[in-house]
């Protein structure tokens, strides 16, 4: 009888169960992302230990000169993340690199001196997610200007506009658009107040209580363009707030795109707007179809999305108020996996609108059809002195016998009649039944009224700017200081 072969345990034989199945994972998975900004964020740390008079100018400058070398690697490419199984994880391999740069033993390192693992994990995290939330805030704006534009060039565009999933009332594109313009600047504001909370340094706060190394903090996080230092250096460590609210953030960023992306699917559906080739694939057996998908990817996108912030908040929620690794390390890959998903979400929906044509709209007669000027009647008849609830009843008795296109005056004054309303007001009635262009002209702030989406659109092009321009400064602020850090670690290795 054969004997059944053993699974293995380890892909490498050379490696434990342990450090196959996770840590050479989470190095490959970890390493590319966290590895430049811990390299820099030592550049800053040295830096400083230097300036305070903390390390001799000598090591400093040969430790200085060694980074700016991992540096140079990074920067140019040349910088291989391979797991070999001699160091458990991207902060170990940075000091083997590092000491394999300087050209000395790493017993002989001082690169983490007055410095934890958990605040060098903790500081290039940030560092990472603060890039990553201007990228995306870039393109959520960049979409609000463009969902603007639209609205404004489409504010005369009459659609039937749904409530759930029925005709509702008249509307128009450029309504819709202007809502959408709204949501997404309030995803903007709501990533740059993330930013804010993300942009203050942990560095210093070593494993969870400071240094009795007389380190000053406030010149790393200078250094590193962060605007401010931790005043806990417990929730420096500690703290997963910012990394809720980025989770947040980005499912719902894809979640107002979802929505939208199922209406604009009716929308090329019901032939209003054009269905771009460029986001279809066609069909293996029916010649004649042209298939959208790009729109249910994006849903399908939304709920990943949705399902990484589950993930981030299932993680926090399971660890200690302390360092742990279910509220750090453990929900890195989560918010970075999210935050390219939503660019290149956003990508999408922003090329969508930049593709955005009009097709055939439906006609007046098409959205009377629909019911969807009942509601004008009901309040043309309101406005005119009727009880709002005799008005509908009285109006809905008519649709229930024909759609407005159908309303003889004969029908309409008898159920006027029949109501106890004035038949005085069969005119109003017709009139009201069967001219959805009235919309157009509704002076209320906020309304489909041209004037009124004209004014959304233009309070969201500004909004939408002045917010650009605040996350550019943020950026060159980042950008800056690292420029600086670089000529100030360059004139300190020169020591060496």
């Amino acid at each position: 009888m054969n004997t059944p072969s053993r699974t293995l345990l380890t892909d490498r034989p050379d490696l434990s169960v342990y450090w196959d199945n996770h840590l050479r994972d989470a190095f490959e998975e970890a390493a590319a992302n966290i590895y430049p900004p811990m390299v820099e964020a030592s550049l800053a740390h040295v830096w400083m230990l230097d300036d305070e008079g903390i390390l001799p100018r000598e090591r400093s400058a040969r430790l200085e000169k060694g980074l700016l070398e991992l540096w140079e690697r990074i920067t140019d490419d040349r910088q291989e993340y391979s797991f070999d199984g001699s160091v458990e994880d991207p902060y170990y391999f940075m000091e083997q690199q590092l000491a394999a740069a300087c050209g000395i033993s790493t017993s002989e390192l001082d690169v983490q001196l007055a410095r934890s693992r958990n605040d060098l994990d903790a500081g290039a995290f940030r560092m990472v997610l603060r890039r990553q939330i201007l990228d995306q805030a870039d393109l959520v704006l960049q979409s609000a200007a463009d969902a603007a534009e639209l609205a404004r060039r489409h504010a005369d565009a009459l659609i039937i506009g749904f409530t759930h999933r029925r005709p509702a009332q008249p509307t128009t594109i450029g309504h819709v658009l202007g809502g959408l313009a709204e949501a997404l600047l309030s995803q903007g504001r709501e990533l740059l107040d993330i930013y804010a909370e993300m942009n203050v340094s942990p560095l210093g706060s070593a494993a969870f209580t400071g240094s009795d190394v007389p380190i000053n903090p406030q010149t790393v996080a200078d250094l590193l363009g962060f605007e401010s230092t931790f005043t806990s250096s417990y929730e420096a460590v500690a703290g997963a707030e910012h990394f809720m609210r980025l989770a947040a953030a980005q499912a719902r960023i894809c979640a107002t795109g979802a929505r939208f992306s199922r209406v604009l699917l009716e929308w090329m559906t019901f032939g209003w707007v054009a269905t771009p080739d460029a986001y279809t694939q066609g069909s293996s057996i029916m010649p004649q179809k042209k298939n959208p998908v790009v729109l249910e990817h994006m849903v399908s996108m939304a709920g990943a999305a949705a399902a990484d912030m589950s993930a981030t908040y299932a993680n926090i929620n399971s660890g200690w108020y302390e360092d742990s690794n279910n509220a750090t390390t453990d929900v890195q890959k989560h918010l970075w996996r999210a935050s390219d998903r939503v660019i290149r979400f956003v990508r999408m929906l922003d090329g969508l609108l930049n593709e955005f044509t009009v097709l055939r709209l439906p006609d007046k007669a098409e959205i009377v059809r629909s019911g969807a000027t009942t509601t004008s009647v009901a309040e043309a008849l309101a406005v005119a002195g009727v009880p709002w609830r005799g008005a509908h009843d009285v109006v809905g008795r008519l649709f229930k016998s024909a759609d407005p296109t159908a309303w003889s005056r004969e029908q309409v004054t008898g159920a006027l009649s029949a109501g106890n309303i004035s038949t005085d007001l069969a005119d109003l009635v017709l009139a009201a039944g069967t001219d959805p262009g009235r919309i157009l002209d509704r002076p209320q702030a906020g309304s489909p009224g041209i004037k009124a989406v004209t004014a959304t659109a233009d309070r969201a092009t500004e909004a939408a700017r002045t917010l650009a321009v605040r996350a550019a400064e943020l950026r060159t602020g980042i950008d800056a200081a690292r420029a600086a850090l670089l000529e100030r670690a360059q004139a300190l290795a020169a020591a060496a």
